[in-house]
Formats: structure tokens, C-alpha cells, sequence
């Protein structure tokens, strides 16, 4: 089916939507205006309130249009925000996340995640699909004054339904192209005016959108599914207690890495990804004499295993796997001032644990072995050549990685007039160790070829000679942060809104790269055979914290009795030790977190809600950012005003819809219609290998009786190509491609109890 023939069947449909009937009214809650500053709408929400947000960037989504957009994960959520974009590529692990060209491919986020007030604290457990999601906060530039490390890009908070404020059973049901399907239910009920309780489920599948043409298997095949159970209990007016717990399975099959050269998807190992989650959190809010003193405890477990055919191509050159289990405890002790008067403040107390034992063995291969080390090794010897004793061995490693931290943090603010100034401090301290072990086991046979011989007759044996390997070792680094922020902003007269103008400092923590020990082996094992040593691991291994300043002036704007909201904010950040993903010159097997001396990025956002008469609304965002490394030398090539690599430097949503209430059997109509736009993206530091802008096209409309609602849609109209995600491996490249034209339908049940 060709592109016009695609638009031809979505499109009518669409405006068969839009065309239907004359009367009624968008629900109140069915577009959440970005320029407004919301007040305190969760029982539990603990560091927002009143004048939260009013001195920076941020994009909400409500609970009206989460349903209308069928949002159930972060990618889907930041489409929306100007200068946000999450990539969809590899596994679930990946969970790359970039807002102003800050980010990150592997290691500590640039962006943090809390879901009912739980901070998910590694990046690699982001990705999972969640049901009856109340509403979805985007903010932009450092949150970390208020919720600490690895939020120096931005934060998302995540709420869903309370069972003290929604009580009902709610369903889903989903099919669409390539085998896609998922399917969820809930129940909220409140026992009584003091306890409530949610419990729900969701599983979901795909068959891939791609085929490896080595076996003709699918590609980016996946199973999820999930588990939620919250409890919200009110013992007086004063006490609030909400307990959040989640379990999530998650299972890959195959990634659509192609090939640049063949383009084609063609791999001989096998790759999957594993993922089981547990997360609870307990948050208790208690009011006293105006005074609200809270508490968030979570405990977290993550248990994962990846398994790469790291070469991508139909040779047997070498895997990597990473097997992980992972305990995580944190603790947050808020106290906050009275909301009311001139003055209002918020200190607090946080700390957390984690423990983290993960395996990383690298198995080589007949193919890896001869082209990879021994003709590397003959060259440099010829005259007494080497073969290896078997066609596979295992570089292994171990690490135990325990770390830990505490903060204290406090922000005021004073308003004088239409003034209001805002003061933040945090003091961060944080320990990270590394324990490792790295072993080898193997053997080759050296041959005397020195003086010649005859054709056909046999090299006599030189030598046997094993390599026995064992590399243990630790490391201690110990961090400490000093975070201020400084903010004005402005009432403007007629509740118009506000500008701002604000300083914060930025922080995310440094680390080791573990990827990295393969490579240490291996040049190890070819010191054994008399070349050169290259790596030091006390020396490469580390990579620093990376901070930023972050100046921003804005404004928030309501006009025409609330009906158009927009939002307009410009942004200069100074980066200091950019935290950057490269693959060293001579590595093969591993990547390493290098630290870039500086870099800059600016930019600007825009976004706008316009909720029209007779149920129409228009909502769009861009975000234009232009991030360069200022110093930047890796000691081979100079990237200094080279553009950051991974972050697009330009983001555009634009949508236009509907929604009317009806008489008869249809009870009402919504119909949407949306394009977002992306790039142009670079791929390496040298900038000389780009995705150009591109943009994808979609389409919703839905029918509602009574209980029950069917929505058709469509995704990628255009059949779009493009690229997602670009890298080069042994040098070899490879790109993934974006998913094309899908459509499906959805039938949803709800029903108020």
C-alpha cells in the first residue's frame, strides 16, 4: 500500500470526525493550558503548590488529554514538550533522554523521573508502560535544588489516579498492525470517606516492524506487562498516606540494527533483553499548625539481563552480555512553610543506597578471534605466527558497584508586590564505589615459520602457551555539590500571567565505565603475546560529574478568559565536563563516558493552547536548540564549536482536534489530527553523519456510548523514513530506522462506581 493510498483511507475518516455534529463543548479538562500555573491537584503532591513552576519551563498534560493523545509512556508523553525528545531504539534499557542537547546514551540521565512521588533512580528501568495516568509534568532547565542528581536537564513527574478521588473499574483493549495488541483493567474503589484502594494490570505485545535477513527473524519482537496496587488513606483532615507499589516484566527479542553498507538487518548471535522491576514508595503528608512536614520511602529492585550480538553483522565475531540485580532505598523528609502571606518556604533532607552486582562477560568468536587479535598479533610477528587452541573463549568481569548519598536542601520565597524573588540552596554528597573482577582462561599455539618452508608442508610448532588472567581491584570516588538558584518573576495586571528571569546550577553525578573492562583484558592478553598495554584503568575507567548553569527569562501568559494559554521562554546554559558517549580509537568491544572540557547550548520554546468555541482546540510547541562543545579535545581531533551529538536541534508538535457531546445512541465524538517534527540530528562529535528534519503525521478519532469507546488511528501516515538512532562498531555503521505507517483500533470501558 503506497503513501497516497494510506491518506486516502485515514484522512476521510478524520475529517468524517471533525464534519460531525453542530453542537457541544470541550470537557474543561481536556486540555491543560501550558501557561498556567496549576494549583496543588494531587493529595500527595508535595514539593508543587501554589507558585510551583512559575519561574521556569514546563509543559503539562492532563488526564483528559492523556486519554485523547492514548499516552502511556515517557516517548509518548515528551512529544509534546518543546526541546524534549526520547528516542525509540534498542532495548528498554537504553531510555536515552535529551532536553536542551543535554542528555545521555548510557550511565546517569540528564533527566529524572518520579512516578506518585517515587525518584526512579537508574535511567535504565524509565521505559515501561503505565495505565490511568492522571497527568504528566514536563519541566526544563535544573530541578536538582528540590529533587537532586541527574535532574541538571529537567524532571517528569508522573501522577496517576487516586482511589480517594476516582472510584470505577476502567478497561482497554488494543490491536493494530504488525501484531501489536495490548490490554489493561483497574479497579478504584473507596471503602470509605478514609481508605481507598486501586488495583490493575496491563500486558502488551508487538511482533516487530523488521526482519533480520539472516534468519528472517522479527526484529524489536516484545512482551510487557505490568502490575499496580495503591492504597490512599486519610486517617483526619490533617494525615494523608499513600502507598504505590508496581511490578513490571519486560522481554525483547532482536534490535533493527541495518547495516549502512547492505542495508539490511542481518545478525548471526542472538539479542534479547530481560527486565523485572519492583518498585513501592510510601509518602505520608502531615499538617501541623500550618506547617506540612512529608515523607517519601521507596525501596526498589531491578533484575535484568542483555545479551548483544555486539558486531551486528552475519560473522561470528563476539557478544556482550550484562546481567544485573539491583537494590535501591531512598528517603525524602520534607517540611513546608504556610502557602499564604508574603513569605513561603520548603527545606528538606535526602538520601538514598544502592547496591548493584552485575556480570559482563564477552564471548569472542572463530571469525573475532582470527581478525581481531591474532592477524593483528601476526602482522606485528609474522615470522613465528599464531593460531588459536579453540574457536571461542570468554573475556568475563564482575563488578559490584555500592553507592550512596545525602542532602540537604532549602528554597524561599518573598513576594513584594507583583514581585516574587526565589532563593534555592542544596548541598549534595555522594560516595560511589567499584569492586571488580576480571578473568580470562585460554591458549594458542606458536609456529616457526621463520626460516620458510616448502609448500604444503606443515609450520613446526614453536610453543604452547596459555593466558590466565585475574584482574581484581577497587575503586572510591567521592563526590560534593554546592547548588544555588535564583529566580524573579513578575504578576502581570489582568491575571494575564507572569514573567521570569532565573539562575540555577545544574549537577549529574560521575561514574565508572564498566564497558570499558573487555578492553582492559583484552589488551592485557595481547601484552601476554608482546604488544603494548594501552589502558590504565585507574585512569580510564572514571569520568566526572558534569554541571551546568542554566539562565532562562520567560513568561507564562492567560488570555481570552483562560481559553489561550502560551508559554515563551529563552534559555543560555554553560556546560562544564559534558558527559559524552565515544568509542574510543582502538576499542572494539566497549564504549566508554568521556568527560568534554565545555560546551554551550541556546535556544528557545514556545508552546500555545487555544481551546476555541463549539469544542475546537489547536495546541502546538517548538523548541529551537543549538548546543556546541566550546572546549572539546580527545587528544586525536579538536570538536571545539562542533555540535553535540544525539540532540536534535529542533522539536515541533502541532495538533488540531475536537470534542462534542451528542444526543442518541452516540453519545459523543472526538477526532484529533497531529504532526511532530524532529531534527536535524547529528550522530558523531565530527558532525559529519546527520538525520535531516523530518516529520510524522497521525491521526485519532473515537466514538463514545454510554460506557464504552471505540477510537480508530493511525501513526506515520506519510510512511516517514528516517533514522533513530546511529553507531559504528568494529567500523562498521549502522543506523535504526524509524517505525513506518501503523494503525489500529482501540476499545475502551469505563464506568464510574
Amino acid at each position: 500500500m503506497n503513501c497516497l493510498h494510506k491518506i486516502l483511507i485515514v484522512l476521510p475518516l478524520t475529517a468524517a470526525a471533525f464534519s460531525a455534529a453542530a453542537d457541544g463543548s470541550v470537557p474543561a479538562d481536556s486540555v491543560t493550558l501550558p501557561g498556567v500555573v496549576l494549583a496543588e491537584v494531587a493529595v500527595t503532591t508535595i514539593k508543587g503548590g501554589n507558585n510551583a513552576n512559575a519561574d521556569e519551563s514546563a509543559t503539562y498534560i492532563g488526564r483528559k488529554a492523556v486519554e485523547q493523545l492514548s499516552i502511556v509512556n515517557l516517548k509518548q508523553a515528551a512529544a509534546l514538550a518543546p526541546n524534549f525528545h526520547i528516542p525509540a531504539y534498542g532495548s528498554r534499557m537504553t531510555s536515552s533522554i535529551y532536553v536542551r542537547g543535554l542528555g545521555a546514551r548510557i550511565d546517569q540521565p540528564a533527566v529524572g523521573l518520579n512516578i506518585d512521588n517515587i525518584p526512579i533512580i537508574n535511567k535504565d528501568n524509565f521505559d515501561f508502560d503505565i495505565s490511568d495516568i492522571d497527568r504528566v509534568e514536563l519541566l526544563r532547565g535544573p530541578q536538582n535544588i528540590l529533587y537532586g542528581r541527574n535532574t541538571m536537564g529537567g524532571l517528569i513527574n508522573i501522577y496517576t489516579l487516586s482511589p480517594l478521588t476516582y472510584q470505577g473499574v476502567r478497561a482497554r483493549l488494543t490491536f493494530g498492525a504488525y501484531d501489536t495488541y495490548s490490554a489493561a483493567v483497574s479497579v478504584y474503589h473507596k471503602f470509605n470517606q478514609r481508605l481507598g484502594m486501586s488495583i490493575g494490570g496491563e500486558t502488551s505485545g508487538t511482533d516487530g516492524y523488521f526482519r533480520n535477513a539472516y534468519n528472517n527473524s522479527r526484529t524489536g519482537k516484545e512482551r510487557l506487562s505490568n502490575l499496580r496496587w495503591k492504597t490512599a488513606f486519610r486517617p483526619s483532615p490533617k494525615v494523608i498516606v499513600e502507598n504505590s507499589m508496581m511490578l513490571t516484566y519486560a522481554r525483547q527479542y532482536g534490535y533493527p540494527y541495518r547495516s549502512v553498507s547492505s542495508d539490511q538487518v542481518a545478525y548471526n548471535d542472538t539479542c534479547h533483553y530481560s527486565r523485572f522491576s519492583f518498585i513501592d514508595g510510601l509518602t505520608v503528608k502531615h499538617s501541623f499548625r500550618g506547617i506540612t512536614f512529608s515523607s517519601i520511602i521507596t525501596a526498589q529492585y531491578l533484575s535484568d539481563d542483555m545479551v548483544l550480538d555486539q558486531d551486528f553483522t552475519p560473522e561470528p565475531y563476539f557478544t556482550l552480555q550484562q546481567k544485573r540485580k539491583e537494590w535501591t532505598f531512598t528517603g525524602d523528609f520534607v517540611a513546608r512553610g504556610p502557602q499564604t502571606g508574603k513569605y513561603s518556604w520548603l527545606t528538606g533532607l535526602f538520601g538514598f543506597f544502592r547496591r548493584s552486582r552485575m556480570q559482563a562477560p564477552v564471548n569472542f568468536y572463530a571469525t573475532g578471534i582470527q581478525k581481531l587479535i591474532v592477524d593483528h598479533r601476526n602482522e606485528a610477528n609474522p615470522h613465528y605466527p599464531i593460531a588459536w587452541d579453540s574457536d571461542n573463549f570468554t573475556l568475563g568481569s564482575t563488578f559490584i558497584m555500592p553507592s550512596g548519598g545525602i542532602s540537604v536542601y532549602h528554597e524561599s520565597n518573598l513576594a513584594l508586590g507583583d514581585f516574587t524573588i526565589t532563593g534555592g540552596l542544596r548541598f549534595d554528597w555522594e560516595r560511589t564505589d567499584l569492586d571488580y573482577h576480571s578473568f580470562c582462561n585460554t591458549a594458542y599455539t606458536t609456529y616457526d615459520d621463520f626460516t620458510g618452508r616448502p609448500d604444503g608442508t606443515p609450520m613446526p610448532v614453536y610453543s604452547h602457551s596459555s593466558i590466565v588472567l585475574d584482574e581484581r581491584g577497587s575503586l572510591q570516588r567521592d563526590y560534593t555539590q554546592l547548588l544555588p538558584k535564583l529566580s524573579v518573576s513578575y504578576r502581570l495586571p489582568s491575571e494575564l500571567g507572569n514573567v521570569y528571569v532565573s539562575a540555577t546550577k545544574g549537577y549529574k553525578s560521575g561514574g565508572y565505565n564498566t564497558q570499558m573492562f573487555s578492553d582492559f583484558l583484552q589488551q592485557r592478553l595481547m601484552k601476554e603475546m608482546g604488544m603494548s598495554q594501552q589502558y590504565d584503568v585507574a585512569q580510564t575507567v572514571v569520568y566526572r560529574p558534569e554541571t551546568d548553569w542554566n539562565f532562562e527569562v520567560g513568561a507564562h501568559l492567560s488570555m481570552l478568559d483562560r481559553r489561550l494559554s502560551a508559554d515563551l521562554s529563552l534559555f543560555w546554559i554553560e556546560v562544564d565536563n559534558q558527559q559524552v558517549t565515544m568509542f574510543p580509537e582502538g576499542s572494539i568491544t566497549g564504549r566508554i563516558m568521556a568527560n568534554a572540557g565545555r560546551s554551550r547550548s541556546r535556544g528557545v520554546e514556545a508552546s500555545v493552547v487555544w481551546q476555541a468555541p463549539q469544542g475546537w482546540y489547536v495546541r502546538g510547541s517548538y523548541g529551537l536548540t543549538d548546543a556546541r562543545f566550546i572546549d572539546f579535545n580527545n587528544g586525536r581531533a579538536d570538536y571545539s564549536d562542533k555540535r553535540v551529538p544525539y540532540a536534535p536541534a529542533n522539536s515541533l508538535f502541532l495538533g488540531a482536534g475536537f470534542s462534542r457531546r451528542l444526543r442518541g445512541f452516540i453519545d459523543g465524538i472526538e477526532a484529533e489530527i497531529n504532526t511532530t517534527g524532529t531534527g536535524d540530528i547529528v550522530w558523531n562529535e565530527a558532525n559529519t553523519v546527520r538525520q535531516p528534519f523530518y516529520m510524522l503525521l497521525n491521526a485519532s478519532a473515537k466514538l463514545r456510548h454510554r460506557h464504552v469507546s471505540l477510537e480508530l488511528w493511525a501513526r506515520n501516515i506519510t510512511a516517514t523514513q528516517y533514522a533513530t538512532f546511529y553507531f559504528v562498531s568494529i567500523g562498521n555503521a549502522f543506523l535504526q530506522k524509524g517505525n513506518p505507517f501503523t494503525a489500529g483500533a482501540t476499545l475502551r470501558f469505563e464506568m464510574d462506581l
